[in-house]
């Protein structure tokens, strides 16, 4: 839930390209579930049946000549428009068994076949080593039919465990079981740092076979404009994406909704600056461009090392980062701001009492601690950084009138973010915080601790 968050890496695309063209073409007629494939009942997904139900024990005639067509028209259809242009194939390697004379036209348009896995089905209820077993033999089947092993994968139908299991198992450029971002990322999957280039289900002619989809081929060419002008607008502002486009066969492959596509594809090539590429292509790209970096994870730091590296955030209060370590931490809070988060939450939940105790453990400034050289490195660090630790002795004199007066009157030390001043911006803020009422400064100091707090996350911790 937190990804490349305002700032994404600079995509970089070959020759300053503004936006990333990827289109898929599945391939998955020949595998989907079938009685003749060994399956429990017929197919009843994508396809031009509308509440399609499954049929146990039995074959339906109109669902297999639905994706018959996708063989026999539909691929050739899209073959002669596309065959120019780099391609993705998302082939289910039974389908590719069945279809030598496809699976010699995909690779004579030099398009890249990536792996659909074995078989058109459903994986969710499969047992992770059901699965395992069927990743396997779709890599020994495709790599025996293509002849090349898969560098990319997407099951579609997949599992919880599909990710792991794909990563352990094939060695891959990238996963594509993820709908996540508009640009590549990568992500712990089966033990190891895999690159996952993100599929669509938005720009995708599934949505012709739901009943909350596509109409017409003019709705399909108008989201795939409309995508392509937004993501082109934000690659010339500066930020590049990845835009996905998703085909089938038996669907697109239809006449009626065909001429759409070679529109849209019109379309886009008539701007400068695009890159048409196949997935591989830009999962080598991004690898090259934006290797994994290996970075502190507090999500995952048990809990007497994250006290150890945290404790001291909020001044002298362990017990705000024990507080935190027992949130629900996750990867949205490997970051300055998201540690920041969890602590500040402990801190803001804290009686009155608990929060005075941390403003109490503040310095003062310029006070006599630091002049016996008793600071916290954190302190010494941040009252040094605007030169606290070198006052002439009248600026001395005027800190310590100031320290004892609001000392005096609120029953804590003054406590501002250092690093946000100046030594003359921080003696404007004491002399008109000193005219606050109790219940007003004290939350005034609240939050500069906080915000102490924040500055010295980002110290520790990236962005």
């Amino acid at each position: 839930m937190t990804g490349y968050g305002k700032t994404p890496p600079a995509a970089n695309w070959p020759n300053g390209a503004k936006i990333a063209v990827q289109i898929v073409l599945n391939y998955e007629e020949g595998g989907e579930n079938n009685v003749l494939h060994g399956d429990a009942a017929s197919e009843a997904f994508l396809s031009e049946i509308t509440g399609a139900q499954a049929w146990p024990g039995m074959r339906h005639w109109n669902m297999e000549s639905i994706y018959d067509y996708g063989a026999r028209a539909g691929f050739w259809r899209i073959h002669r428009m596309l065959k120019d242009l780099p391609v993705t194939v998302y082939g289910v390697a039974t389908a590719l068994a069945r279809s030598p004379e496809q699976v010699a036209a995909m690779k004579s348009a030099g398009w890249e076949i990536a792996s659909h896995g074995l078989k058109w089905v459903e994986h969710r209820d499969m047992t992770a080593e059901d699965e395992r077993a069927q990743i396997r033999e779709a890599i020994r089947l495709h790599t025996e039919v293509t002849g090349s092993p898969p560098r990319g994968w997407y099951t579609g139908r997949c599992s919880m465990n599909t990710n792991d299991l794909a990563a352990e198992e094939g060695d891959f450029d990238y996963i594509a079981d993820s709908y996540a971002d508009d640009l590549p990322y990568w992500m712990k999957a089966g033990g190891k740092d895999q690159l996952v280039v993100p599929y669509t289900m938005d720009c995708n002619d599934m949505r012709f076979a739901i009943q909350a989809g596509f109409a017409s081929g003019d709705d399909f060419e108008a989201m795939l404009r409309d995508a392509f002008d937004t993501l082109y607008a934000e690659g010339e502002a500066g930020a590049p994406r990845m835009m996905s486009i998703g085909l089938h066969c038996r669907l697109i492959g239809r006449p009626s909704r065909a001429a759409a596509l070679k529109r849209a594809i019109e379309y886009f090539r008539a701007h400068d600056g695009v890159w048409f590429a196949t997935r591989l292509e830009i999962a080598r790209h991004w690898a090259a461009e934006h290797p994994p970096v290996d970075r502190p994870r507090p999500s995952q730091m048990d809990r007497e090392s994250f006290v150890a590296e945290f404790g001291g955030v909020f001044e002298h209060s362990p017990w705000i980062a024990e507080g935190a370590h027992a949130l629900e931490l996750g990867p949205a809070h490997d970051s300055a701001t998201g540690v920041h988060s969890a602590l500040a939450r402990i801190f803001r939940s804290a009686s009155e009492e608990q929060r005075l105790g941390v403003l109490t453990a503040h310095p003062d400034l310029a006070g006599k601690l630091a002049a016996a050289k008793r600071l916290t490195a954190e302190s010494t660090a941040e009252q040094a950084s605007v030169g606290l630790d070198s006052l002439t002795d009248e600026e001395r004199a005027t800190f310590t009138e100031l320290n004892d007066a609001y000392q005096a009157r609120f029953g804590f030390p003054f406590i501002i973010a250092v690093r946000d001043n100046t030594k003359a911006s921080i003696m404007d803020a004491f002399r008109r915080r000193i005219e606050h009422d109790r219940a007003t400064e004290f939350a005034e100091a609240c939050r500069q601790v906080e915000r102490i707090a924040e500055l010295r996350l980002r110290e520790k911790l990236p962005a």
